[in-house]
């Protein structure tokens, strides 16, 4: 048999590509991580503002409503001035 005298060459290239692979493995794992990370966080936070939304709707008077005390109160002021109180 003889020896190839590339032989050590691909050993280290190979050595290298493997080396550039695991590099490249990590940093997509890396950048994995920090997405669903970032997923998690974006969703608690639309959590939050569902809440906060839900919590405002139940809160604030419907116009509806408050145009028809205010025309209730126009009504009982316009009658009391003409009594003449």
């Amino acid at each position: 048999m003889t020896a190839d005298p590339e032989h050590p060459v691909v050993h280290g290239e190979l050595a290298e590509l493997r080396r550039r692979l695991d590099v490249a493995y990590a940093r997509v794992e890396g950048g994995l991580a920090l997405l669903s990370h970032r997923t998690e966080e974006t969703d608690k936070e639309l959590d939050d503002l569902s809440a906060r939304i839900v919590v405002l709707e139940h809160a604030r008077w419907p116009l509806p409503a408050v145009a028809a005390v205010t025309a209730v109160g126009a009504l009982i002021a316009t009658v009391w001035q003409a009594i003449g109180h």
